[in-house]
C-alpha cells in the first residue's frame, strides 16, 4: 500500500500485555508508533520495544487529558489513535491511506467499531452503531476533557470511513465487572457536581429503562447472553453511579 501522507499512530496502554502486540501489529502500517503508558507494571513496555522505540510514560489522570498531552508529541499531523483492545483491519488500513492519499478536505473521520463480548460479536443493543472519531488532524482537532469517555472537538468538518475498528473489551467477566466500576466512580464525580437530590427516579426508573431500552428497544435479546449480559450491566451501572454519588456526598468512598 502505497502512502503519500504520513501517519503517527498512537496506542495509549496500561498493563496491556495480553493486547500490545496485536494492536501494534494492525497499526504497523503507520510511519510512525507512540506508545503512551501510564506506567504498566507488566510486560507492556518490553513487547512495545520490538515495534517502536517512541515510548512515552504519564501518570493516568483521565482519557482526555493523556491523549492531549501525548498527541502534540507526534512529528506528524494526521494522527490514528487506537486503544489497545481494538484493531485495525487490513480494509480499514487501505481505506485509511487511499483516503489520505486523496488529499480529503475534513480534519476528521467517523468510523464504527465492531464490538466483540463474552467471544461473541455484538450486532444489536447499545453497540450497534457505536462510533469514534479516531483518524484526525492534530493541528485540527483535540480531545473535550471528560473524566470517561474523551470526545473530540474539530475545527473543520468530518467525514466517516466504511469499514470497521474491530473492538473486544473482554477479557473476563471479572475485569469487565471491575472496569465498569471504576468508570462508574469518574461519572459519579461528574455527576456529584451538577446534579441535585438523588430519588426513585435515579435509583429504579433509569436503571429499569436502561435495561429494557438495549434488551428490548435495540435488541440486544438477539445477541443472545452476551446481549442480556450487557443490557444488564448497562442497567448495573446506571444504579451504580448514582449509589456512588451518594457515597460521596456522606463521605463514604
Amino acid at each position: 500500500m502505497n502512502q503519500k501522507i504520513k501517519i503517527t499512530a498512537i496506542v495509549p496502554t496500561y498493563n496491556e500485555e495480553h493486547n500490545i502486540e496485536d494492536v501494534l501489529e494492525s497499526v504497523a502500517f503507520a510511519d510512525e508508533i507512540m506508545v503512551v503508558d501510564s506506567f504498566s507494571v507488566d510486560k507492556t513496555i518490553a513487547l512495545a520495544k520490538k515495534y517502536t522505540q517512541f515510548i512515552v510514560e504519564r501518570e493516568y489522570e483521565n482519557s482526555a487529558s493523556q491523549k492531549n498531552w501525548a498527541i502534540p508529541q507526534a512529528n506528524n499531523d494526521w494522527i490514528l489513535l487506537v486503544d489497545a483492545d481494538e484493531r485495525v483491519t487490513l480494509e480499514l488500513q487501505k481505506e485509511i491511506i487511499d483516503t489520505l492519499n486523496n488529499s480529503p478536505t475534513e480534519v476528521g473521520f467517523w468510523m464504527y467499531r465492531q464490538n466483540y463480548f463474552m467471544g461473541k460479536p455484538l450486532n444489536n443493543g447499545a453497540f450497534k452503531k457505536d462510533k469514534v472519531i479516531r483518524l484526525f488532524r492534530k493541528s485540527k482537532c483535540k480531545y473535550e476533557t471528560k473524566s470517561v469517555h474523551a470526545e473530540i472537538v474539530a475545527n473543520g468538518s468530518i467525514g466517516w470511513l466504511k469499514n470497521k475498528l474491530t473492538h473486544n473489551t473482554y477479557i473476563t467477566f471479572d475485569h469487565h465487572l471491575e472496569k465498569m466500576n471504576r468508570y462508574a466512580w469518574w461519572q459519579a464525580d461528574d455527576l456529584n457536581k451538577k446534579m441535585g437530590v438523588i430519588t426513585p427516579f435515579h435509583l429504579l426508573l433509569k436503571p429499569a429503562f436502561r435495561f429494557f431500552k438495549e434488551y428490548v428497544v435495540q435488541r440486544g435479546y438477539q445477541d443472545g447472553i452476551p446481549g442480556f449480559t450487557m443490557a444488564v450491566i448497562g442497567s448495573y451501572s446506571v444504579i451504580t453511579r448514582y449509589i456512588k454519588v451518594w457515597l460521596l456526598r456522606k463521605n463514604l468512598k
